[in-house]
């Protein structure tokens, strides 16, 4: 099932990378195809170091304009977790994260039942909400283990 949802992605970028007349090189490709096989949410420079023995000759540059790319085409997100490095998720499906605040673990959380939750009527007077993300802070099910 993983590798099915891999291929439709890179199907998609393909699209997404064509429309927008870019062209899809084997680095932008490779880049891609690293963060999408994985669920961490690396940042850049995680990115890079994976990818380094794969492709020797990219430069850390390469996957910044990149990801920059990719965030603008709207293909991956910007995550911008209190006190981590910028990280960057391929997953574009409706989702939260959930933050550790002793190792920046960050995880998918799924909450429909938030998503399709009334706002409060106070939210309509600071503007118009275009989009919800939900961030929770606290410490994983590892770190919590080695507290107790």
């Amino acid at each position: 099932m993983k590798k099915t949802k891999n291929i439709n992605q890179l199907d998609h970028l393909k699209q997404i990378c064509n429309k927008a007349g870019i062209k899809l090189t084997h680095q932008r490709l490779e880049i891609y195809k690293e963060i999408i096989a994985q669920k961490d949410h690396p940042s850049a420079e995680l990115i890079h170091q994976r990818l380094q023995e794969k492709v020797p000759t990219m430069a850390i540059d390469t996957v910044y304009r990149t990801l920059a790319t990719f965030e603008e085409l709207g293909i991956v997100k910007k995550l911008n977790i209190h006190s981590a490095k910028t990280l960057f998720d391929a997953n574009m499906d409706q989702h939260h994260h959930f933050v550790c605040t002793q190792c920046n673990l960050v995880e998918d959380i799924y909450w429909p039942e938030f998503d399709s939750s009334r706002l409060p009527d106070t939210l309509s007077a600071m503007g118009q909400i275009q989009s919800r993300h939900l961030e929770l802070h606290g410490i994983c099910k590892k770190c919590n283990s080695t507290v107790e």
